[in-house]
């Protein structure tokens, strides 16, 4: 019998073979593991692996830029040091007026890795054991999901450049989904570990 979590309650039984979705639905004993790569794919309904952006001033400031990466891909620490380093931001001046630099910080600690209970994001602060790196592409849990993967492939392929750029290869990125089974590498195909 499987045990799967549903909006926050614990249900028993076969809920995808009667056809019932509902959100982000994982099998407990994967999660607790990390190792529920795929899930979503092998039921036929594609899962959140973090809580999409819901913020539009953080979409509008962040993701005018860059990709509005979600705050439970990093711990509430990192996105501080983030957040106080915007004068340097990467080489950017990237400052915000007090106000909207107030909300947004509200909004990524609330919802930072180590604070929420969603998909991967507890398996994300469990593996930096207090660390707070600045960069999602410097956790272990991302360096261990894409130790397989040849820099040529990302890095060093022209239509990327950087395993920074998650959207890129991850089809579903913007709404939270990582699913490997999605990943579709520009100039290579398809991937699958």
């Amino acid at each position: 019998m499987k045990t799967w979590i549903i909006g926050g309650l614990i249900a028993a039984t076969g809920i995808a073979a009667a056809g019932l979705v509902i959100g982000s639905q994982y099998e407990r004993e994967d999660d607790e593991r990390g190792e529920h790569e795929g899930n979503g794919s092998r039921y036929g309904f594609s899962r959140q692996d973090v809580a999409p952006v819901q913020n539009a001033l953080y979409q509008e400031e962040c993701g005018g830029c860059h990709f509005a990466y979600q705050p439970g891909l990093l711990p509430a620490a990192s996105w501080q040091r983030l957040m106080n380093g915007l004068a340097d931001h990467f080489g950017e001046n990237a400052e915000l007026d007090a106000d909207t630099d107030a909300q947004l910080r509200g909004y990524l600690a609330a919802n930072a890795a180590d604070r929420v209970n969603t998909g991967r994001s507890p398996g994300i602060a469990n593996s930096l054991r207090g660390d707070a790196p600045l960069r999602i592409t410097d956790t272990v849990y991302f360096r261990r999901q894409h130790d397989e993967l040849p820099a040529r492939a990302v890095a060093d392929n022209p239509e990327i450049g950087s395993f920074s750029r998650c959207e890129a290869c991850h089809t579903g990125a913007r709404d939270g989904s990582y699913d490997e089974h999605s990943v579709r590498i520009p100039g290579w195909g398809r991937w699958d570990d």
